[in-house]
């Protein structure tokens, strides 16, 4: 197992920021850890890479105790912290170079021209880190994580400032290194979840609410209801739809559009298309979406 937390919680003074945390994340998985912010992410992520310990409670990772092996730990472990800390005076080789040397990497240059080649960083190697737009920081912040090529990947927001490109880009080189490394990753791009993740844990209030496999998150929440968008040749009001069994919510959107959030699995579009009709309306189109996996992040950290 290559991250176990049994029972992990981390106080603020008072205010509780983790609260009996528990989970397990084996070799090879590709895990994002999700929440709202103020959820406990960081604090979770701060505590498997070593910055701090836990109040209550153990984490492992590699079989190591996380507190009683911190130094160990952080040999095996690539961390990419949220703000991404790096020394804006130095070259990107430079700095790359440096951390290498930290790290007791052998064949240092090697190594260093091997990651800018993999993080994409070969355009902007010459320029001071000062010098690169935020994408390129972000990606001299992915390089340093890799440069010791750890075992366990931690990624607080990796993909933060990347442009479409880029993102691209990184989600494939995160999948890439995923067949061969466990990586944890944290983001707010409900997109990027199901572009890179095999796993998904969901923190709310500094206590884990959802662990399943992607596949399977859509079904979790209120799993059942879907949505219909419908354009009308008249305005309906809100009330005509809200009385249907089954309409949870009617909201009006721009023109004659409206989007009607169903709570169960029941197929209602012929009831909705009566009761526009026997209001002496027309409906021109309606469409039904399934719910997507920020419609079940909301339901479960609302």
């Amino acid at each position: 197992m290559s991250i176990e937390a049994k029972g992990v919680s981390k106080y603020y003074g008072k205010q509780k920021a983790l609260d009996e945390v528990s989970f397990k994340i084996s070799s090879g998985e590709i895990v994002g850890f999700l929440g709202p912010n103020g959820a406990g992410k960081s604090t979770m992520m701060k505590i498997i890479t070593g910055y701090f310990p836990p109040n209550e409670g153990d984490i492992y990772v590699i079989g190591l105790d996380a507190v009683e092996n911190s130094l160990e730990v952080r040999k095996k472990v690539g961390y990419l912290p949220e703000h991404n800390p790096l020394y804006p005076e130095m070259y990107v080789t430079e700095y790359l170079k440096f951390v290498a040397g930290i790290y007791k990497v052998k064949n240092k240059k090697e190594r260093v021209e091997e990651i800018i080649k993999m993080v994409g960083l070969s355009p902007e190697r010459h320029k001071k880190i000062q010098e690169l737009s935020k994408g390129y920081k972000q990606r001299v912040g992915l390089a340093q994580a890799l440069i010791h090529d750890p075992d366990v990947l931690v990624l607080d927001e990796p993909t933060s400032g990347l442009d479409p490109n880029q993102l691209v880009e990184i989600r494939k080189l995160i999948r890439d290194i995923g067949k061969e490394k466990t990586v944890m990753l944290s983001t707010h791009i409900m997109q990027e979840v199901e572009a890179i993740c095999d796993r998904v844990i969901i923190i709310n209030e500094g206590r884990i609410v959802a662990d399943a496999p992607v596949s399977e998150m859509k079904n979790m929440g209120n799993a059942e209801g879907y949505s219909l968008e419908v354009e009308v040749n008249e305005a309906i009001s809100e009330e005509l739809l809200s009385v249907i069994n089954g309409v949870d919510k009617v909201i009006s959107k721009s023109g004659l559009n409206y989007s009607i959030e169903i709570s169960s699995a029941k197929d209602i579009r012929a009831e909705i298309s009566k009761a526009i009709s026997d209001d002496g309306k027309a409906v021109l189109s309606m469409v039904r979406k399934e719910k997507s996996m920020e419609d079940v992040f909301k339901e479960l950290t609302r």
